[in-house]
């Protein structure tokens, strides 16, 4: 069974990528488990903090759960042209301290989609990350791209892909994602 994980980079409770991702974990097929998880309860990174305090428990459970996962799939919004800062942070405390990167990045499969509003996806987000996920050496998949634009439109009222072309891209998309996680 492959086992994923999808982190959302946003924090509102009705958020487009949130959303993504349970649809996600509703058309993964059949031996792929998704877990999705946010980011609440992270603090800002601060070199103090971690030297004072050691890495905050939101983020040791977020560790674990990374390192018990064969791949993962970063939800990232996209804000002012980039990535949003709330998933940069956890990424940042994610990588402290440095001997943690081999076990929590090094090698692991990552993937990253989005969901806006606006008519462009988050081409942009998605760019900005490969030069974090290459930093932290994992194996990114560029085998698909999933770039949801006029997301208000895609979801119904409680949340759910309404939009079937976006759910068959998406099915797509776990598919690979997974099978690509399942090498080594």
């Amino acid at each position: 069974m492959a086992k994923l994980l999808g982190i959302s980079g946003s924090l509102r409770k009705q958020s487009f990528n949130t959303a993504l991702l349970n649809a996600a974990k509703e058309l993964a097929p059949a031996g792929v488990e998704l877990e999705v998880v946010n980011l609440h309860g992270i603090p800002l990174y601060d070199g103090d903090l971690e030297e004072t305090s050691g890495i905050p428990e939101a983020v040791a459970k977020l560790k674990q759960k990374i390192i018990a996962s064969d791949g993962v799939i970063l939800a990232s919004p996209e804000y002012n042209s980039s990535i949003p800062g709330v998933l940069k942070n956890a990424t940042d405390w994610l990588s402290r301290p440095p001997a943690d990167i081999t076990q929590v990045f090094t090698g692991r499969a990552f993937a990253v989609i989005g969901a806006t509003p606006s008519g462009f996806g988050t081409i942009l987000a998605q760019d900005a990350w490969l030069t974090v996920l290459r930093q932290l050496g994992t194996r990114y998949w560029a085998g698909g791209k999933l770039l949801l634009s006029r997301a208000h439109e895609a979801f119904d009222a409680q949340g759910s892909l309404s939009n079937q072309r976006s759910k068959e891209e998406l099915e797509k998309f776990i598919q690979g994602f997974a099978q690509f996680s399942a090498q080594s």
